[in-house]
């Protein structure tokens, strides 16, 4: 997906006026959210989890080239190979070519991130390769020719009847004459389609949620069993994921996953979740003959010892994008790339670069609802304010929003003339509103342009303040 976040003001309105959209967030929102909650409140030891989740990642990122290093040994000493890539064009050609080595003409993929983020679907297919996401939310956005809105449910933007329409105009040529629209019926549709991709896929590609320096395992968690499916049944098994994975042990990679479904879907543990452990042995019934293993960097190593060091802990739940207002009014595509919400307003830009992204990091409220919900305790809302920061440092905002940003420093740092001027605005806010809502405010078109704010009582907050405590002390 070929990065467009420097658009996001044109696709954040278009989101907000799409109905339809609208209708699937609204629905989405609660689900996430309720069964999180109720998934901790199970779980009294889950702020103890939640403190050694952190610190294994945190000791992970500060030893890094160690277990990195650690965890290549372990995973040749299993027949695993190991590949590794400086950018996304490295990874693509490295993994064209163990396709061409293998002589493949299809290929099956699981769901992952980083293959989004490399355009790896994009580089195959120019390789004359077929390739078939199995993941029922990647399937659906497949078929629709769309990317991600969601980094745990790919499809969340999209209601039943979309799906019943896009099944029935791809599965048409395939024989199916009848519309599928409940969502067993959906489900077995796929379930028919996909059965034969993995028989005949001859390389299958899954990323990993965890890369384990004790054993050279990858730990990959999927609800679908497509994950199984892609890694044993193609005779080469490519796993795709980046360097920042890698944990010291089996231990810790199960504390991890204690704390990963939880956040993510509200489970104890996924349906699915597999250790991988190098390829095919004599004795053993199935799995591949051949099995790679590819390390992305695409500037993470950059990160590593900076003031965003901590992003580097993400282990990808979805927490974060299930509790942000914006993302909830948003989806995913207004982000422009493949990591949308809080966790990607702020790796986008420092993987992209900030004149590319700035936009991202400026849309969030400071609100600090990611960073409360975030299992390995990555401060979010801080990473964005430090951006906007060095977005004004660097002079990348437009001339009119940083003579507006000098002019409220002024005020702010001059206590009378604060007071002043929010004595006088605190009146004139009320006196503009409508029926309680305040709806235009001059030179703040665009501000409300989707919104409609709660107008003021008619003073300002200070001001108010001063006199309730002159009522207390009376």
């Amino acid at each position: 997906m070929k990065p467009v976040v420097h658009d996001f003001p044109h696709r954040a309105a278009t989101a907000l006026a799409d109905e339809q959209l609208q209708g699937a967030l609204r629905q989405a929102r609660g689900g996430f959210v309720d069964k999180r909650r109720k998934a901790l409140e199970a779980l009294p030891e889950y702020p103890q989890i939640r403190a050694a989740a952190a610190d294994i990642r945190a000791h992970s990122l500060a030893h890094l080239d160690f277990y990195l290093e650690r965890f290549a040994e372990r995973a040749e000493a299993c027949g695993t190979r190991v590949h590794w890539a400086r950018d996304g064009a490295e990874a693509r050609q490295i993994i064209t070519d163990i396709c061409r080595e293998a002589d493949a003409r299809k290929v099956i993929k699981g769901k992952t991130m980083v293959g989004e983020e490399i355009d790896i679907n994009g580089a195959l297919e120019e390789a004359n390769l077929e390739v078939l996401e199995t993941d029922l939310g990647e399937y659906i956005i497949q078929l629709a020719k769309e990317t991600p809105s969601h980094i745990i449910a790919p499809a969340v933007h999209k209601n039943r009847a979309q799906i019943s329409s896009l099944f029935a105009r791809a599965h048409e040529k395939l024989g199916y004459k009848e519309a599928v629209t409940g969502i067993a019926e959906i489900v077995g549709r796929a379930r028919e389609v996909l059965r034969q991709g993995f028989l005949q896929a001859d390389v299958g590609i899954t990323g990993a949620n965890f890369l384990v320096a004790e054993t050279g395992s990858m730990v990959l968690v999927t609800n679908e069993g497509n994950g199984d499916l892609t890694s044993s049944l193609p005779d080469t098994h490519i796993v795709l994921t980046s360097i920042e994975k890698v944990v010291p042990t089996l231990d810790d990679a199960t504390t991890l996953l204690r704390v990963l479904a939880r956040s993510a879907t509200g489970q104890p543990i996924t349906s699915y979740t597999s250790f991988y452990t190098g390829p095919r042995r004599a004795d053993d019934a199935d799995g591949p003959s051949e099995m790679h293993v590819v390390l992305l960097d695409n500037g993470r190593s950059r990160m590593l010892g900076g003031d965003y060091a901590e992003m580097l802990r993400c282990i990808r739940c979805g927490a974060c994008l299930n509790h942000c207002p914006v993302y909830g009014s948003l989806g995913g595509h207004a982000y422009g790339w493949v990591y949308p919400g809080p966790m990607g307003a702020v790796l986008s830009p420092l993987l992209l670069g900030l004149p590319e992204a700035a936009h991202l990091p400026n849309a969030c409220t400071l609100n600090g609802h990611c960073a409360e919900v975030c299992p390995v305790g990555i401060p979010l809302p801080d990473m964005s304010r430090k951006l906007r920061q060095e977005e004004q440092a660097e002079g990348l905002g437009s001339r009119r929003d940083r003579a507006l940003l000098k002019v409220w420093s002024y005020v702010a740092r001059h206590p009378r003339l604060y007071h002043g001027l929010a004595g006088c605005a605190a009146p004139l806010l009320r006196w503009l509103c409508r029926s309680g809502m305040i709806h235009f405010v001059p030179g703040l078109g665009t501000l409300l342009a989707a919104r409609a704010c709660p107008a003021p009582e008619g003073h300002s907050f200070h001001r108010l303040w001063q006199k309730k405590s002159a009522e207390r002390t009376s």
